[in-house]
Protein backbone atom coordinates (compact mmCIF):
# COMPACT_ATOMS: atom_id res chain seq x y z
CA UNK A 1 0.00 0.00 0.00
CA UNK A 2 1.01 3.49 -0.95
CA UNK A 3 1.77 5.51 2.38
CA UNK A 4 2.60 9.22 2.51
CA UNK A 5 2.05 11.44 -0.29
CA UNK A 6 5.71 11.19 -1.65
CA UNK A 7 6.08 8.13 -2.54
CA UNK A 8 3.31 9.03 -5.50
CA UNK A 9 6.58 10.96 -7.00
CA UNK A 10 8.52 7.75 -6.99
CA UNK A 11 8.03 5.79 -10.50
CA UNK A 12 6.60 5.72 -13.78
CA UNK A 13 2.74 7.19 -13.85
CA UNK A 14 0.71 4.82 -14.95
CA UNK A 15 2.27 2.01 -12.62
CA UNK A 16 1.59 4.65 -9.92
CA UNK A 17 -1.79 5.00 -11.12
CA UNK A 18 -2.37 1.00 -11.14
CA UNK A 19 -1.28 0.78 -7.52
CA UNK A 20 -3.57 3.12 -6.53
CA UNK A 21 -6.45 1.45 -8.22
CA UNK A 22 -5.22 -1.86 -6.78
CA UNK A 23 -5.21 -0.40 -3.20
CA UNK A 24 -8.53 1.11 -3.42
CA UNK A 25 -10.24 -2.03 -5.15
CA UNK A 26 -9.82 -3.75 -1.41
CA UNK A 27 -13.05 -2.92 0.19
CA UNK A 28 -15.14 -1.69 -2.54
CA UNK A 29 -17.84 -3.99 -4.15
CA UNK A 30 -19.27 -3.04 -7.86
CA UNK A 31 -22.46 -1.17 -6.36
CA UNK A 32 -20.35 1.88 -6.10
CA UNK A 33 -20.49 2.18 -10.17
CA UNK A 34 -24.09 0.73 -10.64
CA UNK A 35 -26.24 3.91 -9.16
CA UNK A 36 -29.02 3.77 -7.85
CA UNK A 37 -30.60 0.62 -9.90
CA UNK A 38 -33.02 2.39 -11.34
CA UNK A 39 -33.57 5.02 -14.47
CA UNK A 40 -37.09 6.82 -15.64
CA UNK A 41 -38.57 5.08 -18.36
CA UNK A 42 -42.49 6.38 -18.67
CA UNK A 43 -45.73 7.40 -16.87
CA UNK A 44 -48.93 5.03 -17.04
CA UNK A 45 -52.28 5.71 -15.60
CA UNK A 46 -52.32 4.63 -11.86
CA UNK A 47 -54.04 0.80 -11.17
CA UNK A 48 -55.09 -0.30 -8.02
CA UNK A 49 -52.13 -1.82 -6.57
CA UNK A 50 -49.68 0.25 -7.51
CA UNK A 51 -47.09 1.84 -4.47
CA UNK A 52 -48.22 5.57 -3.88
CA UNK A 53 -44.43 6.62 -3.68
CA UNK A 54 -44.45 6.00 -7.78
CA UNK A 55 -47.06 8.42 -8.06
CA UNK A 56 -46.11 10.84 -10.70
CA UNK A 57 -47.56 13.92 -9.12
CA UNK A 58 -46.70 16.37 -12.19
CA UNK A 59 -48.58 14.35 -14.50
CA UNK A 60 -51.60 13.75 -12.18
CA UNK A 61 -52.02 17.61 -12.02
CA UNK A 62 -51.62 18.44 -15.37
CA UNK A 63 -54.25 15.47 -16.36
CA UNK A 64 -56.76 15.57 -13.09
CA UNK A 65 -56.05 11.46 -13.58
CA UNK A 66 -53.65 9.72 -11.32
CA UNK A 67 -50.19 8.39 -13.00
CA UNK A 68 -47.49 6.80 -11.82
CA UNK A 69 -43.85 6.44 -12.82
CA UNK A 70 -41.60 3.13 -14.79
CA UNK A 71 -38.76 2.67 -14.55
CA UNK A 72 -36.00 0.75 -15.94
CA UNK A 73 -33.48 -1.10 -14.41
CA UNK A 74 -29.63 -0.01 -14.80
CA UNK A 75 -26.41 -2.59 -15.43
CA UNK A 76 -24.02 -0.31 -15.07
CA UNK A 77 -23.60 3.87 -14.57
CA UNK A 78 -21.18 6.56 -16.34
CA UNK A 79 -18.75 7.80 -14.40
CA UNK A 80 -17.40 11.56 -14.98
CA UNK A 81 -14.06 12.71 -12.96
CA UNK A 82 -14.65 16.49 -12.79
CA UNK A 83 -10.59 17.28 -12.44
CA UNK A 84 -9.79 21.13 -11.48
CA UNK A 85 -6.53 22.29 -12.87
CA UNK A 86 -7.10 26.32 -11.88
CA UNK A 87 -4.43 27.75 -10.12
CA UNK A 88 -5.04 27.97 -7.04
CA UNK A 89 -4.95 24.00 -7.70
CA UNK A 90 -0.95 24.33 -8.06
CA UNK A 91 0.08 26.61 -5.48
CA UNK A 92 1.88 24.54 -2.53
CA UNK A 93 3.55 25.00 0.48
CA UNK A 94 4.76 21.16 -0.09
CA UNK A 95 6.50 18.93 -2.72
CA UNK A 96 3.23 17.74 -3.74
CA UNK A 97 0.70 20.27 -4.76
CA UNK A 98 -3.57 19.64 -4.71
CA UNK A 99 -3.18 19.46 -8.60
CA UNK A 100 -0.96 16.70 -8.46
CA UNK A 101 -2.79 14.55 -5.56
CA UNK A 102 -6.01 14.88 -8.00
CA UNK A 103 -4.68 14.17 -10.69
CA UNK A 104 -3.45 10.62 -9.32
CA UNK A 105 -6.40 10.12 -7.73
CA UNK A 106 -8.63 10.95 -10.81
CA UNK A 107 -6.47 8.36 -12.64
CA UNK A 108 -6.55 5.99 -9.88
CA UNK A 109 -10.81 6.38 -9.63
CA UNK A 110 -10.66 6.26 -14.14
CA UNK A 111 -8.77 2.67 -14.19
CA UNK A 112 -11.13 1.31 -10.79
CA UNK A 113 -14.44 2.51 -12.59
CA UNK A 114 -13.21 0.98 -15.76
CA UNK A 115 -12.23 -2.57 -13.94
CA UNK A 116 -16.02 -2.47 -13.39
CA UNK A 117 -17.16 -2.31 -16.42
CA UNK A 118 -18.13 1.65 -16.16
CA UNK A 119 -17.51 3.40 -18.85
CA UNK A 120 -15.89 6.89 -17.57
CA UNK A 121 -14.75 10.30 -18.68
CA UNK A 122 -12.45 13.13 -17.28
CA UNK A 123 -13.22 16.78 -17.47
CA UNK A 124 -10.70 19.25 -17.04
CA UNK A 125 -12.66 22.12 -14.81
CA UNK A 126 -10.01 24.72 -15.53
CA UNK A 127 -9.69 26.66 -18.78
CA UNK A 128 -8.39 23.82 -20.41
CA UNK A 129 -11.32 21.46 -22.51
CA UNK A 130 -11.35 17.51 -22.63
CA UNK A 131 -13.77 15.63 -23.88
CA UNK A 132 -17.20 14.62 -22.19
CA UNK A 133 -18.00 11.34 -23.77
CA UNK A 134 -17.34 8.47 -21.49
CA UNK A 135 -15.63 5.55 -22.69
CA UNK A 136 -14.25 2.19 -21.32
CA UNK A 137 -10.84 2.27 -23.00
CA UNK A 138 -8.10 3.24 -21.06
CA UNK A 139 -6.38 4.37 -24.00
CA UNK A 140 -9.11 7.07 -23.52
CA UNK A 141 -8.73 7.55 -19.99
CA UNK A 142 -4.53 8.12 -20.92
CA UNK A 143 -5.69 10.90 -23.51
CA UNK A 144 -7.80 12.68 -21.33
CA UNK A 145 -5.79 12.78 -18.20
CA UNK A 146 -2.54 13.35 -20.30
CA UNK A 147 -3.09 17.05 -20.85
CA UNK A 148 -4.38 18.05 -17.36
CA UNK A 149 -1.48 16.22 -15.86
CA UNK A 150 0.62 19.66 -15.94
CA UNK A 151 -0.12 22.66 -13.70
CA UNK A 152 -1.10 25.96 -15.06
CA UNK A 153 0.00 29.18 -12.63
CA UNK A 154 -2.30 31.21 -13.74
CA UNK A 155 -5.31 29.09 -14.90
CA UNK A 156 -8.84 30.47 -14.23
CA UNK A 157 -11.56 28.05 -12.63
CA UNK A 158 -14.71 27.00 -14.49
CA UNK A 159 -15.87 23.98 -12.30
CA UNK A 160 -19.21 25.91 -11.75
CA UNK A 161 -19.72 26.06 -15.62
CA UNK A 162 -18.53 22.95 -16.18
CA UNK A 163 -20.38 20.97 -14.06
CA UNK A 164 -23.44 22.87 -15.31
CA UNK A 165 -22.47 21.63 -18.69
CA UNK A 166 -22.14 18.00 -17.71
CA UNK A 167 -25.23 17.97 -16.63
CA UNK A 168 -27.18 19.21 -19.48
CA UNK A 169 -25.28 16.78 -21.64
CA UNK A 170 -25.18 13.13 -19.36
CA UNK A 171 -28.54 12.23 -20.70
CA UNK A 172 -28.49 9.47 -18.18
CA UNK A 173 -28.07 9.70 -13.96
CA UNK A 174 -24.30 9.57 -14.28
CA UNK A 175 -21.88 9.17 -11.29
CA UNK A 176 -20.12 12.66 -10.41
CA UNK A 177 -16.79 12.88 -8.72
CA UNK A 178 -15.40 16.54 -8.19
CA UNK A 179 -11.81 16.77 -7.11
CA UNK A 180 -11.26 20.23 -6.25
CA UNK A 181 -10.17 22.91 -3.20
CA UNK A 182 -13.34 24.15 -4.15
CA UNK A 183 -12.24 28.06 -4.97
CA UNK A 184 -15.11 28.40 -7.09
CA UNK A 185 -17.94 30.32 -5.70
CA UNK A 186 -20.29 29.14 -7.52
CA UNK A 187 -19.65 25.23 -7.57
CA UNK A 188 -21.84 24.94 -4.39
CA UNK A 189 -24.96 25.83 -5.86
CA UNK A 190 -24.05 24.03 -8.71
CA UNK A 191 -23.34 20.72 -7.32
CA UNK A 192 -26.31 21.33 -5.90
CA UNK A 193 -28.25 21.03 -8.86
CA UNK A 194 -26.13 18.55 -9.99
CA UNK A 195 -27.69 16.09 -6.99
CA UNK A 196 -30.85 16.68 -8.28
CA UNK A 197 -30.46 14.06 -11.21
CA UNK A 198 -26.78 12.56 -10.35
CA UNK A 199 -24.51 10.85 -7.61
CA UNK A 200 -22.23 13.36 -6.79
CA UNK A 201 -19.28 12.97 -4.80
CA UNK A 202 -16.82 16.11 -3.83
CA UNK A 203 -12.72 14.87 -2.61
CA UNK A 204 -11.92 18.66 -1.71
CA UNK A 205 -8.05 18.85 -1.36
CA UNK A 206 -6.43 21.24 0.97
CA UNK A 207 -2.90 22.51 1.33
CA UNK A 208 -1.33 22.47 5.02
CA UNK A 209 -1.09 26.08 4.90
CA UNK A 210 -4.53 26.43 4.66
CA UNK A 211 -4.52 24.93 8.00
CA UNK A 212 -2.43 27.85 9.28
CA UNK A 213 0.64 25.39 10.41
CA UNK A 214 3.38 26.93 8.57
CA UNK A 215 6.58 27.97 10.74
CA UNK A 216 6.88 31.19 9.22
CA UNK A 217 7.15 34.81 10.24
CA UNK A 218 4.22 37.63 7.99
CA UNK A 219 5.00 37.31 4.04
CA UNK A 220 3.02 39.19 1.27
CA UNK A 221 0.88 36.69 -0.87
CA UNK A 222 -1.19 36.93 -3.92
CA UNK A 223 -4.41 34.74 -4.48
CA UNK A 224 -3.84 32.56 -7.19
CA UNK A 225 -7.06 33.34 -9.28
CA UNK A 226 -8.47 36.49 -8.36
CA UNK A 227 -4.96 38.16 -8.01
CA UNK A 228 -5.55 39.47 -4.96
CA UNK A 229 -2.47 40.91 -3.02
CA UNK A 230 -2.32 39.86 0.74
CA UNK A 231 -0.16 40.42 3.97
CA UNK A 232 -0.21 36.73 5.89
CA UNK A 233 1.72 34.84 9.14
CA UNK A 234 2.50 31.68 9.15
CA UNK A 235 0.52 30.82 11.85
CA UNK A 236 -2.78 32.57 10.58
CA UNK A 237 -4.97 30.46 8.36
CA UNK A 238 -4.47 32.58 4.59
CA UNK A 239 -8.54 32.13 3.43
CA UNK A 240 -10.22 31.71 7.33
CA UNK A 241 -9.57 31.84 10.70
CA UNK A 242 -11.18 28.55 11.14
CA UNK A 243 -10.42 26.65 8.21
CA UNK A 244 -11.96 23.29 9.89
CA UNK A 245 -14.91 24.76 11.02
CA UNK A 246 -15.92 26.42 7.23
CA UNK A 247 -14.93 22.97 5.68
CA UNK A 248 -17.32 21.14 7.92
CA UNK A 249 -19.83 23.10 7.42
CA UNK A 250 -19.12 22.87 3.44
CA UNK A 251 -19.31 19.47 4.24
CA UNK A 252 -22.64 19.46 5.99
CA UNK A 253 -24.09 21.91 3.08
CA UNK A 254 -23.30 18.66 0.28
CA UNK A 255 -24.44 16.01 2.51
CA UNK A 256 -27.97 18.19 3.05
CA UNK A 257 -27.83 18.60 -0.28
CA UNK A 258 -27.58 14.95 -1.01
CA UNK A 259 -23.93 15.05 -2.06
CA UNK A 260 -20.68 13.21 -0.27
CA UNK A 261 -18.06 14.61 0.97
CA UNK A 262 -14.04 13.89 2.20
CA UNK A 263 -11.42 16.44 2.95
CA UNK A 264 -8.34 15.02 1.79
CA UNK A 265 -4.91 16.71 2.82
CA UNK A 266 -1.70 16.92 0.38
CA UNK A 267 0.67 15.99 2.65
CA UNK A 268 -1.01 13.27 4.43
CA UNK A 269 -1.57 9.74 3.47
CA UNK A 270 -4.29 9.67 0.66
CA UNK A 271 -5.16 5.73 0.74
CA UNK A 272 -7.02 4.88 4.12
CA UNK A 273 -9.34 7.20 3.92
CA UNK A 274 -10.35 7.62 0.48
CA UNK A 275 -10.79 4.04 0.41
CA UNK A 276 -12.87 3.90 3.55
CA UNK A 277 -14.96 6.34 2.18
CA UNK A 278 -15.40 4.60 -1.10
CA UNK A 279 -16.29 1.75 1.16
CA UNK A 280 -18.52 3.08 3.25
CA UNK A 281 -20.42 4.27 -0.39
CA UNK A 282 -20.65 1.04 -1.85
CA UNK A 283 -22.21 -0.49 1.29
CA UNK A 284 -24.50 2.04 1.86
CA UNK A 285 -25.52 1.71 -2.02
CA UNK A 286 -24.63 5.19 -3.12
CA UNK A 287 -24.30 8.69 -1.47
CA UNK A 288 -27.53 10.31 -2.40
CA UNK A 289 -30.56 10.62 0.02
Amino acid sequence: MLGPPEELARGDFEMVVRRLADDLAFGTDTSLFTGSGLEYAQSRPYEPGDPIKQIDWRMTARTSRTYVKEYEALKRTAVHLLLDTSASMAVSSTRLSKHQVAVWMASAIGVLAQRRLSPCSVIGAGERTTRFEPSLLRSDLWQAIEPLRHAAPREGTNLSDRLKELVVRARRSSLIVILSDLHDPGSIPAIRRAVQKHDVIVLQLRDPAERGRLRAGFFRGREAESGRDFIGHGRVVWRSRQPDRAEEDTGRLLARAGASWLRIDTDRSIVPPLRHFLAQRSGAGGGRA
